[in-house]
């Protein structure tokens, strides 16, 4: 079939042709929006889930639902290199820059500005090009706000100030974190507490966040009442019904249909993960000649797709762990099951199950897996243990 006509669309956060099977989350997430554009304040979100599952197309949409409220939006993804502070300051410092451009919000504005530049000077965050902390308009750094060098002091008080000053301006801001796990404990930390900070004093500022499992227990440990202040969606695989609309609606619309045969089959291969369900629709629809798409279509396009996948989604995260992380991952695969105890991967390996702890911190780290219960580990990928069967050890 036509290749340039292939309505799938296979790629980390990439938008599917059809959001199958999140409705209502998505009805959540815009009665909440709606609401704080009313006064009226609700709790901050994060998705919690495995790889592949679409958390990060959740945040895009729920980006786009905020901006369409006229929210001012700001979206960052964490990772192991950059600090919280790095991440947040040049965002924050054009939302303040923004809003001081109202003369209804001007004043306050500038205070926010003021104390983000005591912030960034403190954290020696570089917000600029040319790495000064200049936040502009040469203003200097406001005295005794944000500028403890507490993060979890610092950093509610300069998110109040600029709650402050968007609602000054008669607007909200709706702060997105992809990838939340990769914040340090203590990062996280002050968040959840300058997010309380904020809630308490019914600022406009919400978050909406995402993350792999690890999430639950690093939130947990570093507030207690994060269960109060947050809802934790679990996003998971679709149903059967579910996904099998978000193969067949975006074939339909373009007149080619799956017979149940075809269908019944990438369910089974893809585990019904929404990532993989694209993968698989696009290259079903590349090897099939005509409608309908057909089971041996699928068989031929399985193989391409696991190629794909090993090359891509696969691979990427495999090249960068040591190789004892891989020796690691691999006694998992042959520990056999769903979940692994960290018992029975020591024996594997040949060591004391004392010994192992560093390693499977830093594959927890890492997002690699995670502890679904206590001495218990899983992949934070899914099908990866059968990529790891595939592998040839060096």
């Amino acid at each position: 079939m036509d290749y340039l006509r292939n309505p799938f669309a296979p790629g980390a956060g990439t938008q599917p042709p059809e959001l199958a099977g999140r409705e209502t989350l998505l009805e959540e997430a815009d009665i909440t929006l709606q609401r704080m554009r009313q006064g009226i304040f609700g709790r901050s979100s994060i998705f919690v889930g495995l790889r592949g599952v679409g958390k990060t197309v959740l945040l895009n949409r729920v980006r786009e639902m905020a901006e369409a409220k006229g929210f001012i939006t700001i979206s960052v993804e964490a990772h192991e290199d950059k600090s919280l502070p790095v991440l947040l300051l040049p965002h924050l410092r054009k939302v303040l820059l923004k809003l001081n451009s109202l003369a209804h919000a001007a004043a306050v504005a500038r205070r926010g500005l003021r104390v983000l530049k005591g912030f960034a000077g403190l954290f020696k965050a570089k917000i600029t090009l040319n790495d000064q902390l200049d936040v502009g308009l040469g203003i200097d750094p406001e005295r005794g706000t944000a500028d403890s060098g507490d993060l979890e002091h610092d950093l509610g008080e300069l998110l109040i100030a600029v709650a402050e000053a968007a609602k000054s301006g008669n607007t909200s801001i709706c702060l997105l974190i992809d990838e939340l796990q990769y914040l340090s404990e203590k990062e996280l930390s002050a968040l959840i507490m300058g997010l309380h900070q904020v809630s308490q004093r019914s600022l406009p500022l919400i978050l909406y966040a995402a993350g792999l499992p690890l999430v639950l227990a690093l939130a947990g440990r570093s507030k207690s009442y994060s269960e109060r202040l947050f809802t934790f969606p679990r996003i998971d695989v679709l149903t059967k019904k579910a996904a099998k609309q978000a193969l067949e609606k975006p074939a339909l619309a373009n007149n080619v249909a799956f017979t149940p045969e075809a269908l019944a089959t990438i369910l089974e291969k893809t585990g019904r993960y929404p990532y993989f369900l694209q993968q698989w629709g696009y290259e079903t629809w590349n090897t099939a000649d005509e409608s309908p798409i057909n089971a041996e279509d699928v068989k031929i396009a399985t193989s391409r797709a696991i190629n794909e996948l090993d090359q891509s989604f696969f691979r990427v995260r495999f090249d960068r762990l040591t190789k004892r992380e891989k020796d690691f991952l691999f006694a998992m695969v042959n520990v056999g099951g769903d979940q692994q105890r960290s018992g029975d991967i020591a024996e594997e390996l040949g060591v004391k199950t004392t010994s192992i702890g560093p390693l499977r911190s830093s594959l927890i780290r890492k997002g690699m897996i995670y502890s679904p219960a206590h001495g218990d580990n899983a992949f934070t990928v899914p099908l990866f243990d059968e990529f790891l069967r595939r592998q040839v050890r060096t």
